[in-house]
């Protein structure tokens, strides 16, 4: 069992990239970020003609995430309010398209896109915060439900030091700041594990490159695309890791996709 993430910053500029690696590395999921495609343009018959189907929740030219699958996936929720009905916040938030998730077998399969933040202290910054708060109850409300989950996406955020290239430079500053550092923390909680940590404990490895001051060339990045398990699935992973490669392509995504190998039935129902 295969579930990857990847930012793709524009999917019809990307989709012939998304359709070679989907070929190539045939993940059972693959949840994206930054589609940036209404749903009524969003281009399916590229992705069905190599075996996959799509649940999408996109908005023009902004945000939009998706779940493209080779199998069929049951209890699509679109926003927070797909389960936070009656929760008022949830409703506001879930007004840009930023999360989605699905069912295959008995796991949940939660795709988010957090804000970027803008700047410490700004409202863009207090969004951010409030939208992990958010985040935060949703993820409660699953694990309560006793589902195994598999959280994954964009996360704008690089939890320690580690998954930065320069620590110094970030310090206090958006994608590293003590808020939203400690924010995260509080979504995962005691259930949802790093499990790319698991594998690579050693700094130094990132997921995303500036586009600008040369930073794929110098490999200064940061690690803000993450994948997290309940711990039922992360004594399942075979390994985690993040594709390179892609970022060194002809007009890329600043990002690179992040792949988790799950042992063989690790979703189905038990």
């Amino acid at each position: 069992m295969r579930i990857a993430t990847w930012n793709v910053n524009s999917l019809r500029a990307r989709l012939e990239q998304v359709v070679n690696w989907l070929e190539t590395h045939q993940p059972d999921v693959l949840c994206l970020q930054e589609t940036k495609v209404a749903d009524e343009l969003f281009p399916h018959d590229p992705l069905n003609a190599v075996g996959y189907t799509a649940v999408i929740s996109g908005q023009k030219a902004y945000n939009g995430v998706a779940l493209i699958s080779r199998h069929p996936l049951e209890d699509v929720r679109i926003g927070f309010d797909g389960l936070l009905g009656e929760d008022r916040e949830a409703a506001v938030l879930s007004g840009q398209r930023r999360v989605i998730s699905g069912r295959l077998g008995l796991l949940r399969i939660l795709n988010v896109y957090v804000p970027n933040g803008a700047s410490v202290g700004s409202g863009s910054y207090g969004y951010k915060l409030d939208w992990l708060g958010c985040l935060g109850r949703y993820v409660a409300s699953v694990v309560e439900q006793g589902e195994p989950l598999c959280m994954a996406g964009d996360f704008n955020i690089a939890p320690e030091d580690r998954d930065l290239h320069d620590p110094q430079q970030f310090r206090g500053h958006i994608l590293a700041s003590d808020q939203e550092r400690e924010a995260l923390q509080v979504v995962l909680g005691q259930e949802l594990k790093d499990v790319f940590r698991r594998f690579h404990p050693e700094g130094g490895h990132w997921s995303w490159w500036d586009y600008r001051s040369g930073s794929w060339l110098r490999n200064q990045g940061l690690r803000l695309d993450h994948i997290y398990l309940t711990q039922d699935l992360h004594d399942t992973a075979k390994d985690c890791w993040i594709d390179r490669q892609q970022r060194g392509l002809a007009r890329p995504s600043d990002h690179a996709p992040v792949v988790v190998e799950l042992m063989d039935g690790a979703t189905m129902d038990r």
